[in-house]
């Protein structure tokens, strides 16, 4: 880590971006864009960074935008990335700036973190406080699940044409103060996967259960053994989840159903338990089903992979926090976090840091009342510049 100076960016570099970064937010929180469709969301953003005196790149994997500033003799490279798509949620906030397209939202705050990396670009156009290249990269389609942004960014070339020494990112994270940063190296956030079960039995009459072969019965008696997992198969100083978050069966009372469908999210920390979790879960469901003279098709879906944080340059995100807010609004180590992020595909090719901030006493991810916290525009980026132009030395480039 770089020996702290004096002339890095601070809390009120920003305090005259207030009204920008708050009106830039609403905008964007106003008209959402659902993964794959952030045509004018990335459409606003290039428009400020070429303004700004950024080489502009559009569509990199899509609707992405990389936007990159050298500033003198500096060879090292860092990249900086957001996240800009929206969620099919139907807002619920009453804000005058709610969402104006019913079913799509900013659950996520995803608005939040596009426009806390715009202010850290404004600041670090301005002030030009650093010596090497930065890349700003706004990823779409973080919330796709499957062949999602990182990985469709990575495929275009992302770290061939804008190399970069090592990347960093955040995420908000309500339940924890406003402007308090948090984090931790080594598995920070989980693996996800997604698996659809299809129980075929044999319909038949309500009355005469014994002709038929129940696929209601089946799924019940599933539901009950899947909780065996965790408990009894993965160790106990492991972390993992088995969730079923869907079960669809039958349109009548008095009619057993050809078939039961059922839907799990199953989340890990580490690649051997994923692997474990795999073929537990497999193997229990075949022979459970088969048990009871039913037949099952299984979809296993593997998600985004467990996101690992490097050890030197989580530590380099953290001392830039302590300079910033000072060390009692930084909370390290921190997690592991059992959601998951597409940041993880980033860090399977470069070092880098995926850290949280504290949204304040909001409600949760993925809520329909939910909102980004607007205290947190100038705190994040204040954050971003500082940490670029630590990074990036600390000779002030004239």
């Amino acid at each position: 880590m770089t020996a702290p100076g004096n002339n890095y960016c601070e809390l009120d570099d920003l305090a005259e971006s207030t009204e920008f970064l708050a009106k830039t937010r609403h905008h964007i929180h106003h008209n959402p864009e659902l993964s794959f469709h952030e045509v004018d969301t990335s459409e606003l953003v290039a428009q400020n960074l070429a303004q700004w005196g950024y080489q502009v790149t559009r569509n990199v994997g899509g609707h992405g935008v990389v936007a990159t500033l050298k500033v003198g003799h500096g060879t090292r490279s860092v990249s900086v990335r957001a996240d800009m798509d929206a969620l099919p949620i139907l807002e619920e906030t009453g804000l005058p700036y709610a969402s104006r397209h019913a079913g799509r939202m900013h659950a996520c705050g995803h608005d939040g973190h596009t426009t806390m990396l715009l202010g850290a670009a404004r600041h670090l156009a301005a002030t030009r406080n650093f010596s090497g290249t930065v890349h700003l990269v706004f990823q779409p389609a973080e919330e796709a699940g499957r062949n999602s942004g990182a990985q469709q960014m990575i495929a275009d070339g992302l770290f061939e044409r804008f190399p970069c020494d090592a990347i960093f990112g955040l995420h908000n994270h309500p339940g924890y103060p406003a402007g308090t940063f948090m984090f931790g190296s080594g598995p920070f956030m989980a693996a996800s996967d997604t698996v659809k079960i299809t129980i075929h039995g044999r319909g038949g009459h309500a009355a005469r259960p014994h002709l038929a072969v129940d696929p209601i019965l089946i799924a019940g008696s599933l539901v009950m053994a899947l909780q065996s997992v965790v408990s009894r198969n993965i160790d106990p100083t492991q972390t993992a989840i088995v969730t079923i978050g869907m079960l669809n069966a039958g349109i009548a009372a008095n009619v057993i159903p050809e078939s039961a469908s059922m839907a799990l999210s199953v989340r890990s920390f580490s690649p051997a338990v994923r692997e474990q979790l795999q073929q537990r879960i497999t193997e229990l469901v075949t022979l459970h089903v088969q048990g009871y003279g039913g037949r099952v098709e299984i979809d296993y879906q593997q998600g985004y992979p467990v996101l690992v944080n490097t050890e030197a340059e989580a530590e380099f995100a953290r001392g830039v926090a302590e300079e910033l807010v000072g060390p009692a609004r930084v909370i390290a180590p921190f997690g592991p976090v059992t959601g998951s992020e597409d940041f993880a595909y980033y860090l399977q090719h470069k070092p880098g840091c995926f850290l949280r901030l504290g949204n304040g006493d909001t409600p949760m991810l993925h809520n329909a009342s939910y909102d980004f916290t607007d205290g947190n525009l100038t705190v994040g980026a204040a954050y971003w510049a500082r940490l670029v132009e630590r990074f990036l030395g600390q000779e002030k480039i004239a």
